[in-house]
């Protein structure tokens, strides 16, 4: 379930190729404060990753509400 979420997420990546060669910029708009650089488009989309993972894991650690990504969600549910 979370590597299908993860895999959803990047899908929506938006990349951008920074001024005078400086690498790639990427960022996932429906989860706030996820975005990487990186010298090559691979280390760009590496670093993306690497910072949703630790987005999620925080936000489900904080109790935050995960956005949905094509249908598919992480929903953690307290148990008494």
């Amino acid at each position: 379930m979370i590597q299908a979420y993860l895999q959803k997420a990047m899908t929506t990546a938006h990349y951008e190729l920074l001024e005078d060669n400086e690498g790639f910029y990427g960022e996932i708009s429906q989860a706030q404060g996820v975005w990487a650089t990186g010298k090559t488009l691979e280390a760009c989309r590496q670093e993306l990753l690497e910072v949703l993972e630790e987005w999620v894991i925080l936000g489900i650690s904080m109790g935050h509400p995960l956005p949905e990504f094509d249908g598919i969600t992480i929903k953690v549910e307290l148990v008494s």
